[in-house]
């Protein structure tokens, strides 16, 4: 491969150097921020030889060329343009300082909430659970188990404004202990608790008089705005006074100030003004859902995916948990939600049932498997929007799911599950959100299937007539073109089967599954991926150490039989920057089944806020008939069979 070529076709199809803001890669693809996206020609980058994909993600154009490639032409590209190279999170920054103040609030929701949703989760799992076992056997409710465990499910919720102030600290890079003090100040138990205020005369509501003001002693269970709000000030403030603050004196002062003045302002001026606010966002989204004949759940099913093409459903989390927090929890949002998630998968699902094209068909059948149980960025970005048609009717059958979620009012205990885990949440409503989701599906297959065709490939133009004054012979189309290379260098087929067993100790899953597009749509080869319960990366087969990442986070191998592996630890962990690793090869080196490469921290990983899920690619898959999971063989372990 010509690598500088390949770089200076993305470099072409961009608008040049002028138009690159910051460039970056990670183990698979280049990651650019761009001054004017009006000037990149997507097609014509992904007509680029190498590469495997290109989308658009979180204010970057993401090209996909593959380990072992990437960071080759990623030289040529700096080489050739002359941007400044930077890292994975540099890149990132400066996309998001790219993005409007609207965007860059919509991600901060996100980088907040994030890492708090497992523990909504099993909040509502719990809650839902104890619903279904206490109205199947209603005795069970006056039980010391019910009792116990009721304690369980309702402590995220009771807490969420902790949990919220600790993700905000984190995010605005306060000190997560003094904002959980701040956060449980909220929720004192000398304040009255929220949810009893609404059944209280006014009268009866012990008030502060300070600062001339009048301020209802009330705590903020439930409430999700203020907390953010309280904590941003109180790492700005904290910052500021660690820089002014003598050093001796820093340990005492700093936290007493911090506390103090956020706590003052918190409960005199920050929590009154933005429960405010806060109770204008639940009550429109709340009317909107309720909006007579269904209207909102089809308006909010339909325009579903396009927010989150947009990014813009991470405002979502602050609504959900909102909704969650009442008592008794009431996500109505999330109903609605798997309406546009199964209609996406539905989508994608009549594609690979119409399409001719075994590639299509393999990334989008995987990609709708993901859809219905709540993951939509393969079908959406790998399948959907890819062929336009598809992705709107994804959105008619969202439409239609979202209509029937409403007018059924359909309720959920938790957010953060959707698709086929929702009936573990939707307790009393299992019927009419199986009749959603059946709604959903139909709807968008139907129209999938009656609308996608397979885009024909261009033929090469005719020669032309004979004779002198005839025009020089046409140049084959591109298409044709490539069809012609593709069918040349096409290697022969092995017949013999290769084994490349399980890296890594844990639960092996399907790649559709995993969260991140392009693992999830196989852009870089088939394989699969581990939920990993131990954490040791150990070599899958006899081969060569292909590329040692000095971060740790992924390692490149080749077998000893040809079969070329790309082992990576966690999604998007090369931001941890090698924190959390320790390598224990180097490129080049030989190694043996079974022997040591890596060693990761999993707590560190997920306090750090992202997912420990390995994927396990052949990169090479193009070589082979087939790549496929089996499970288990005779001595227990998950492989990958290469046929």
């Amino acid at each position: 491969m010509d690598y500088r070529k390949a770089a200076q076709g993305v470099l072409d199809h961009i608008g040049g150097a002028s138009n690159v803001a910051s460039a970056a890669h990670c183990a698979t693809r280049l990651r650019l921020v761009i001054n004017d996206n009006s000037k990149v020609d997507k097609a014509g980058v992904e007509s680029v030889e190498g590469v495997k994909g290109c989308f658009e993600a979180s204010g970057q154009l993401q090209v996909i060329f593959g380990t072992g490639v990437v960071n080759k032409v990623f030289d040529e590209f700096i080489a050739i343009s002359g941007v400044e190279a930077g890292t994975k999170e540099s890149a990132k920054e400066a996309a998001a300082q790219k993005q409007n103040w609207f965007m860059r609030a919509i991600k901060t929701l996100g980088d907040v909430f994030v890492p708090i949703i497992p523990a909504i989760v099993a909040s509502g799992l719990l809650n839902g659970l104890l619903g279904g076992l206490s109205t199947a056997f209603p005795s069970m409710a006056e039980s010391d188990y019910y009792s116990m465990i009721n304690l369980m499910a309702g402590a995220a919720l009771s807490m969420l404004p902790i949990l919220i102030a600790i993700s905000a600290a984190k995010k605005f890079g306060g000190n997560p202990y003094l904002a959980a003090v701040i956060g449980f100040v909220m929720i004192h138990p000398n304040l009255v608790n929220a949810w009893s205020v609404a059944s209280m005369d006014a009268a009866d509501i012990p008030v502060w008089h300070v600062f001339g003001l009048t301020i209802q002693q009330t705590g903020y269970q439930g409430h999700v705005i203020p907390v953010i709000i309280a904590i941003l000030f109180m790492s700005w403030l904290e910052k500021k006074l660690h820089k002014a603050v003598p050093e001796m004196l820093d340990l005492f002062v700093t936290p007493l100030v911090t506390v103090l003045v956020t706590g003052v302002l918190t409960m005199t001026i920050i929590g009154p003004v933005f429960k405010v606010v806060e109770d204008y966002i639940l009550l429109g989204a709340q009317t909107l859902i309720g909006l007579p004949f269904g209207l909102g759940g089809l308006l909010i099913g339909f325009v579903y995916a396009f927010t989150v093409v947009a990014g813009f459903h991470h405002m979502y989390n602050m609504i959900e948990a909102q909704m969650v927090s009442q008592n008794p929890p009431a996500n109505t949002w999330m109903p609605v939600a798997t309406a546009a998630n199964v209609g996406q998968g539905a989508a994608a699902m009549a594609v690979a049932f119409k399409t001719k094209n075994e590639k299509i068909k393999s990334m989008a059948f995987p990609a709708s498997l993901s859809a219905f149980l709540g993951i939509t960025e393969p079908a959406i970005f790998g399948v959907n929007i890819r062929y336009r048609k598809p992705f709107i009717a994804g959105c008619c059958g969202g439409a239609i799911g979202g209509m029937l979620a409403s007018l059924f009012g359909i309720k959920a205990t938790a957010y953060g599950v959707t698709g086929l885990f929702g009936f573990l949440i939707t307790t009393g409503f299992w019927v009419q959100y199986a009749i959603v989701m059946a709604a959903s599906f139909a709807v968008a297959f139907a129209v999938s299937f009656i609308t996608y065709k397979d885009e024909e490939p261009a033929a090469a133009a005719a020669p032309a007539e004979e004779t002198e004054s005839a025009p020089e012979q046409a140049e084959p189309a591109p298409a044709a073109e490539a069809a012609e290379k593709a069918a040349e260098e096409a290697p022969a087929v092995s017949a013999d089967v290769k084994v490349v067993y399980a890296p890594v100790k844990g639960k092996a899953i399907p790649s559709s599954q995993v969260s991140d597009p392009t693992f999830a749509a196989e852009a870089l080869g088939k394989g699969m991926a581990i939920i990993p319960s131990e954490g040791r990366v150990v070599a899958p087969f006899d081969g060569t150490v292909e590329l040692m990442y000095d971060t740790g986070h992924a390692v490149a191998l080749a077998s000893d039989d040809g079969v070329e592996v790309l082992i990576h630890v966690g999604i998007d962990t090369v931001n941890l920057q090698g924190k959390g690793y320790h390598v224990h090869v180097a490129t080049g080196d030989r190694v043996h089944k079974g022997d040591l490469l890596i060693e990761f921290d999993m707590d560190v990983i997920r306090e750090a806020g992202y997912d420990p899920v390995t994927p396990v690619i052949v990169t090479n898959s193009d070589e082979y008939q087939d790549v496929r999971m089996r499970i288990p063989v005779t001595d227990g372990e998950e492989v990958l069979e290469i046929c």
